[in-house]
């Protein structure tokens, strides 16, 4: 049974920082892609960033770039997502999300998700 479980979210003032997690189990964890991805008050979930199964290719969204980074450690079954410079239209749930093979950055391709974690950018 596969399972994806976030931590790290919370509330932080604009300009600062937040390092996401999400653990994975019950999955060949290097032969997957992962993905973050990120939802607010009546919008479309949308793509933040992947990480290939070995960590080579790692794009993101435009509105991420330079301020977020992706990162997997293959060990310890889990990615990260490092956030700075928070802004306040980063507010979202954020959720971790798993797929067999290359990445992709729609949401349909991913084939398992985890329960998400609120971030909160307020002053």
């Amino acid at each position: 049974q596969v399972q994806l479980v976030e931590s790290g979210g919370g509330l932080v003032q604009p300009g600062g920082s937040l390092n996401l997690s999400c653990a994975a189990s019950g999955l060949p964890f290097s032969s997957f892609a992962m993905g973050w991805f990120r939802q607010a008050p009546r919008k479309e979930r949308e793509f933040v960033a992947a990480v290939s199964g070995h960590g080579r290719h790692t794009p993101y969204a435009d509105s991420v770039k330079g301020r977020f980074t992706i990162s997997r450690d293959n060990v310890k079954n889990t990615v990260y997502l490092q956030m700075n410079s928070l802004k306040l239209e980063d507010t979202a749930v954020y959720y971790c999300a798993s797929r067999t093979g290359a990445y992709s950055v729609l949401p349909l391709a991913y084939e398992y998700w985890g329960q998400g974690t609120q971030v909160t950018v307020s002053s």
